[in-house]
């Protein structure tokens, strides 16, 4: 793949259709990093980012309920190459302004194309290229563009719409009901009383920004979850930041802190977890009134990070519960009356508004029609190589984030293996890169996408089955933790035989 071009070229007989070398799909954390990285790294490269949002972002663009934040702390949320000037955890709005940054720094803006909603990717082993269409939600039109190497960037979930449950009696409430992915710019929540359907980091996020001006919020859950408390603030960046030290040695540091800390965290889990489970749950009980029942309410039933553990800065979910504008509910819905929920103890909740944090829909390779040789492709059948490519999609790589750490650390390592897998193939003169199984490989025991033991949150349990599946040695499993997949991924061998070049 030629990266002398450095301006995107009409193909020849083909009309107005663009060919690009590298296609970004999603302008959120990933695709920006992605645009970043190629041309840091591959200078010339010809690339274009395709957004069915209308501007930069992701889920900092879709999601706008109050008191939206990061639950990731910002000097791992953020890049490794741009500094984060702020508190640990930042609103939506932040982290928005941070993403623009980036893109205006570095000229990223003229790649982007937003408003187009990619729908099919067809690749053909005659042209060695994928064949995009896209609809420009602009104007209606059918876009099609071509690209020799596709980049996934569009992350884990649906956009459009979130996850609720189907209740008995649904539709009989008659009050209002949000999901927090779908927020309204002009709801009114002042002196209402509201059920907040959820126990996840959504939930507790969003409890203490509406309980000042609501009646009361309850927030129903079905299970506990496991939370941690912290101040808003990281001691170490303040004494550097105060010490004049570079905001890049500052973030650099942190980011290594940071890193430190998560990795006594992981150890803790796999050498002691019910220690670790009790150090939880007693900070729980620290910060709630003498004699709240935190064994029923927040003693999850699960060992620690078996799910994402949630973040509360400053305590503030459970300074609202003290305070007497919120309370939690541990029960089962039986059914929806037209005034609120009956739940399983037989007890009703009246409500004027419901609220359902219930998480959203996984977005399985961002529900594209991928096509290869006229033969649709069926992710389930697929097998991954390090969960970044599969066998059977020429040219495409996949970005899918860490679940116990940030998003972005992930993104930034699959960024460097992209281009030194794209520097390779130019070595070689390579025009397609594919996985394939080795011979003693073909009869692999497979596993899903995510072993529920280690890991089991409901959006992925419920889709589970539309996932890829990983195998169970390297280079066909991919790792859950940065520190040993930042080094595997850097030595990597892309001449062992995994990887086919045509």
């Amino acid at each position: 793949m030629s990266v002398a071009e450095r301006e995107p070229r009409l193909l020849d007989g083909a009309g107005d259709v663009e060919h690009f070398d590298v296609l970004v799909v999603g302008a959120g954390i990933s695709g920006i990093g992605a645009a970043y990285h190629l041309q840091d790294q591959r200078p010339g490269t010809t690339l274009t980012v395709l957004d069915a949002l209308p501007s930069h972002g992701g889920t900092w663009r879709t999601h706008r309920y109050p008191g939206v934040r990061s639950d990731s702390d910002l000097f791992t949320l953020g890049y490794r190459f741009k500094a984060w000037p702020g508190d640990p955890i930042a609103t939506g709005e932040q982290i928005l302004s941070y993403l623009g940054e980036v893109i205006d720094e570095n000229d990223l803006a003229r790649h982007i194309r937003y408003r187009h909603r990619v729908e099919e990717a067809s690749w053909s082993s005659r042209t060695n290229r994928w064949t995009v269409t896209a609809v420009n939600l602009a104007t209606g039109e059918t876009v099609r563009l071509t690209a020799g190497f596709l980049w996934m960037c569009q992350g884990y979930y649906r956009h459009g719409k979130g996850y609720t449950p189907q209740w008995e009696g649904f539709e009989d409430f008659r009050g209002q009901v949000l999901h927090p992915q779908e927020w309204p710019s002009d709801v009114d929540l002042r002196d209402k009383k509201i059920v907040v359907i959820g126990s996840g980091a959504t939930a507790a996020t969003l409890i203490p920004a509406i309980a000042d001006e609501a009646a009361h919020v309850t927030m129903l859950q079905r299970s506990p979850t496991y939370f941690m408390t912290r101040q808003n603030t990281n001691d170490l960046a303040n004494t550097l930041r105060e010490l004049d030290i570079s905001p890049e040695w500052t973030h650099e540091i942190v980011r290594r802190q940071i890193f430190k800390m998560t990795e006594e965290m992981r150890a803790a889990v796999n050498g002691n977890p019910e220690q670790l489970r009790k150090m939880l749950i007693d900070g729980v009980r620290a910060q709630l009134p003498e004699g709240f029942d935190v064994d029923k309410h927040f003693t999850p039933a699960y060992r620690p990070w078996q799910q994402r553990l949630a973040l509360l800065p400053n305590g503030d979910l459970f300074e609202a519960i003290k305070q007497g504008k919120a309370s939690v509910v541990t029960d089962t819905i039986a059914r929806f009356s037209e005034t609120g929920i009956k739940i399983g103890s037989g007890d009703h909740l009246d409500a004027d508004v419901v609220i359902t944090a219930t998480g959203f829909d996984l977005s399985v390779l961002g529900d594209i029609d991928f096509v290869v040789d006229g033969q649709n492709i069926d992710p389930p059948g697929l097998v991954t190589y390090r969960g970044i490519m599969f066998t059977s999609l020429p040219n495409l790589a996949y970005v899918f984030g860490y679940f116990r750490a940030s998003w972005t650390l992930r993104a930034d390592i699959i960024s460097d293996f992209v281009c030194r897998l794209l520097a390779h193939m130019e070595t070689l003169g390579a025009a397609t890169v594919v996985p394939t199984l080795r011979d003693n490989e073909r009869d692999m025991s497979l596993m899903t996408w995510v072993d529920p033991e280690n890991f089991n949150p409901g959006y992925l349990m419920r889709s589970m089955h539309l996932m890829p599946k990983q195998g169970d040695h390297e280079p066909w499993t991919w790792g859950l933790d940065y520190p040993t997949e930042k080094v595997a991924l850097a030595g990597a061998d892309l001449d062992d035989g995994s990887l086919t070049y045509g």
